[in-house]
């Protein structure tokens, strides 16, 4: 009996994915996310607020969320869930009507029951390969964070740490317990 090969999904499948739930084209598959508890998407949209406000005050870039993809230098294209893009990184004025041709500065990930934390780490080290400066890994039952400058640069968080900008978002600080509540 022949066995037919399949093809690796493309970018064009990942844009016809349905709308239930986060999709991400991952080494040539499409990989399904659940859709967020009420808790993530708190936990997301505060920080998100905090960001989007820091940035326009100070004209940094772009904050955007977990429903844009940003397209990695593998071929991948991954979802974080909330994103800072320093101004000039993309062209402003066009905004791209696709996903974003470069990687973030700042990629955040909020962890939630159903990771693994391997596919955390893995994503982390994906991030970091492709040029993101800095990346948050919340976890909000644990109410606690980490800070990956690489994989060897980590940092950990409790609630009554702060989220630090450090160069990338010169100037930001939040209280790590602000945005868990």
């Amino acid at each position: 009996m022949a066995m037919t090969a399949s093809r690796p999904a493309t970018e064009a499948d990942l844009w016809a994915t349905p709308d239930d739930a986060k999709y991400e084209l991952v080494d040539g598959e499409i990989r399904r996310t659940p859709l967020a508890s009420a808790l993530h998407s708190c936990v997301n949209v505060s920080l998100m607020v905090r960001l989007g406000a820091f940035v326009e005050a100070h004209e940094l870039g772009r904050v955007l969320g977990a429903n844009v993809g940003f397209r990695f230098p593998g071929g991948n294209v991954r979802c974080p869930d909330t994103t800072f893009t320093a101004a000039g990184r993309f062209d402003e004025k066009e905004r791209p009507n696709d996903f974003v041709p470069v990687p973030p500065d700042l990629a955040v990930e909020i962890v939630w029951r159903g990771d693994r934390a391997r596919e955390v780490l893995d994503k982390v080290g994906e991030y970091l390969d492709a040029g993101v400066r800095l990346v948050w890994v919340i976890d909000p039952e644990s109410r606690t964070a980490t800070r990956y400058r690489s994989l060897n640069d980590v940092g950990a968080l409790s609630a009554a740490d702060d989220l630090d900008g450090e160069d990338v978002l010169p100037g930001f600080r939040c209280r790590l317990a602000e945005i868990l509540e």
